[in-house]
């Protein structure tokens, strides 16, 4: 007896509902389970850089996220002070297109719904026990006060840092050395101009800060730090001051926070990225945080989840084997996942790497890239497909000249 459903989705959020969508629309029979019966706000990631928004526009979601986003053109990077780059983003990348931001929770409203109005069925406040791997992957799930076993072609893990759907399948997970810790909290009423993405760095002291508008005076402000920086964690509102106070002292001009009001939670968490190799085996597929978490110093994690969609749906809707297709999708994805990696590295590395080999480094290359700023390699902007290869990462760090 074939499957109750082609594809099981753990997880409700951008991946799994996003995934569910575009399946939907294709004729497949789709299960989308989330835990939560109703999004609150937490600090995540709600920045799709051009590459990102390239690919909504290739799956459809632009439409259904535009109404609530707001677009960023400009985007001003500030070096212990001064203002090295006003950058005009879609005259300047690759894909042409501004960074869009929107309100996190919103956005999962909206895909969740837009995966029902697909054909997708939803079952919120289902909570995932156990999946077994296997030719009919099996899902145990508690909804409604009862224990069920679902069986589906396709089982997708889409449930984020940490996932159990990970544990379950016995994927194998790599992780960098911990050295970044990131905070953030949403004001309103912000003064901040809103179309532009504003960062600021404190080179030798391993700190930055983001500034990132969501249109409506509503504005999502970060503070980054090396975890040896003797920086105490951002945690509550009693830290909010304080966490002013460090973005201030980084480059934020201290006007922009007169009357802003808190808007959500403030607090700080590992910035370390963590991924599997090869995210498919024996029927379950990861994405997303699932598959991939990238440090949000660099704001890759939802375009590479978008990138994700596209490369398994693309996969699944072209090969009638689907453990060829999940074969497929894990290899496009590893390499996906190694260019935007490598270059993040490099980038902290740069900017945000502390001790006398650091400050050296950035000796030799931060007066170059002033002089030439095609210098800095555009893969967090242009995507996978800006190759961060040996020759950019000479031309990045200032190693190309003689010897």
């Amino acid at each position: 007896m074939s499957p109750a459903y082609d594809v099981l989705t753990v997880g409700g959020g951008l991946a799994g509902a996003g995934l569910g969508r575009l399946l939907a629309r294709a004729g497949l029979r789709v299960l989308v389970l989330e835990r939560t019966l109703e999004f609150h706000d937490r600090v995540r990631g709600e920045v799709l850089v051009p590459w990102g928004v390239a690919d909504a526009k290739r799956l459809g979601f632009d439409e259904l996220l535009r109404p609530v986003g707001n677009d960023l053109r400009w985007w001003d990077i500030v070096l212990g002070g001064t203002t090295v780059v006003h950058r005009d983003i879609p005259a300047t990348c690759l894909p042409g297109v501004a960074i869009l931001t929107y309100y996190h929770p919103e956005m999962q409203d909206i895909l969740l719904q837009a995966a029902e109005d697909a054909g997708a069925e939803v079952r919120r406040g289902a909570r995932v026990t156990a999946v077994e791997p296997g030719r009919a992957p099996r899902v145990i799930v508690q909804h409604d006060g009862r224990e069920r076993e679902l069986q589906a072609r396709l089982v997708v893990g889409a449930d984020g840092r940490g996932s159990h759907v990970r544990k379950w399948g016995r994927f194998e997970v790599r992780r960098d050395l911990e050295r970044r810790l990131f905070a953030g909290i949403l004001f309103e009423d912000m003064r901040a101009p809103e179309d532009l993405v504003f960062s600021a760095f404190l080179p030798g002291t391993g700190l930055m800060t983001y500034v990132f508008p969501q249109g409506r005076g509503r504005v999502r402000s970060y503070v980054g730090f090396q975890n040896d920086a003797s920086v105490e964690r951002f945690q509550g509102d009693a830290d909010v001051p304080r966490f002013v106070e460090t973005a201030v002292r980084i480059g934020v001009p201290k006007e922009w926070y007169d009357g802003a009001r808190i808007a959500g939670p403030l607090a700080t968490f590992d910035g370390t990225d963590e991924w599997v190799p090869h995210p498919y085996r024996d029927g379950v597929a990861l994405i997303g945080d699932a598959a991939s978490t990238s440090d949000p110093t660099w704001g890759q994690g939802m375009s590479l989840t978008l990138r994700d969609l596209r490369l398994l749906r693309d996969r699944l809707l072209t090969d009638e084997d689907w453990d060829a297709a999940g074969r497929a999708y894990a290899e496009e994805h590893d390499r996906c996942y190694r260019e935007t990696h490598t270059c993040d590295n490099w980038y902290t590395d740069v900017f945000l790497d502390v001790g006398p080999a650091a400050d050296a480094r950035r000796a030799r290359a931060l007066p170059l890239i002033a002089q030439d700023l095609t210098r800095l390699p555009d893969t967090p902007i242009g995507g996978p497909e800006v190759p961060a290869d040996e020759a950019a990462r000479r031309r990045f760090f200032g190693d190309d000249g003689p010897a």
